[in-house]
């Protein structure tokens, strides 16, 4: 079977090396572009295409399938399926109409539930204490194709965003090549997802980043680890900017207001928040500074409690 492998970031490089691993006949790889990378403005290869130059494989990077070119081109490579796992574009109705068995794919989210781009980390986010991977048939909509299996898996109570990424990539990638392999035999079922059930995921932005320190531990908590690797969390503590990678809940109350240092500890800085409650900020990084452990950080910068 003639595969042409959509994807951009790690999660589908672990899938692309699985379908590589089976020995799949892989004859395109499609990607976004080169983009300059935040130190010396290089050009930065996608995590795909890395990995399909170490295979030998032919990668393609078009800007839009809209352009006939780009679209004939594809086209011409005659695949039997199209296999995508966050690729990051959208494809129309012509390109999914290209292969015979169709287009499948594999998105980080318990469907319809939280389709869009920043599926693993809304699931964090939102307090889920459950997740999965959904393999599905790519429809003109986004992620509201017919659902073909779905694996689960329990989100841990500390388990940040890019832990849970890669856990997902592993099993997101065990379900492609299941997938792939029942196509083989004709024996996929498809059902329509309930549409009135879906919910979104959008892009994260930095406007997510500040903590507020009215919230519940839960919320702080999920906050903090739905935002790593990024764009994290952050707060301010003694008129500095901190990006903020762990907290922990400490048993207890005060009265009070929620934002305000209460102690500095042996194990990290402790905030009121929420509730009456209070949060230890176990691990930090300043501006400009490195992450770090806050009481390492702390012993050499002293900050004043409220």
């Amino acid at each position: 079977m003639r595969i042409v492998y959509m994807g951009t970031p790690g999660i589908a490089a672990t899938c692309l090396e699985r379908l590589c691993q089976e020995n799949h006949e892989i004859v395109g790889v499609y990607t976004k572009i080169d983009t300059p990378s935040k130190r010396g403005m290089k050009l930065q290869q996608s995590e795909v295409k890395q990995t399909a130059l170490v295979h030998g494989l032919t990668v393609y990077q078009p800007e839009t399938f809209r352009d006939d070119a780009v679209y004939e081109e594809l086209k011409a490579l005659e695949p039997d399926l199209i296999a995508c796992v966050a690729y990051g574009k959208i494809l129309p109705q012509r390109v999914l109409d290209i292969p015979r068995l169709g287009c499948v794919n594999i998105h980080a989210s318990i469907l319809p539930s939280l389709r869009g781009a920043g599926p693993i980390q809304w699931s964090i986010l939102n307090g889920c204490d459950e997740t999965g991977v959904t393999a599905m048939y790519m429809a003109k909509e986004m992620d509201a194709g017919d659902i073909i299996e779905i694996a689960r898996t329990p989100i841990e109570p500390f388990e940040t965003g890019e832990e849970l990424t890669l856990r997902l990539a592993d099993l997101g990638a065990e379900l492609l090549v299941k997938t792939i392999a029942e196509i083989e035999k004709g024996n996929i079922r498809r059902t329509p997802q309930e549409h009135e059930k879906a919910t979104y995921a959008p892009m994260l932005t930095k406007e997510l980043c500040p903590i507020d320190w009215t919230k519940t531990q839960r919320q702080i908590v999920d906050q903090v680890r739905g935002l790593i690797p990024w764009p994290v969390a952050t707060t301010e503590l003694g008129g500095k900017r901190f990006k903020i990678y762990r907290v922990e809940p400490v048993e207890g109350e005060t009265e009070k207001e929620p934002g305000k240092l209460l102690e500095l500890n042996k194990k990290g800085l402790i905030v009121a928040c929420g509730a009456g409650k209070k949060m230890m900020i176990t691990e930090l990084q300043a501006e400009g500074g490195k992450r770090m452990r806050a009481v390492d950080y702390f012993r050499g910068h002293p900050i004043d409690l409220d």
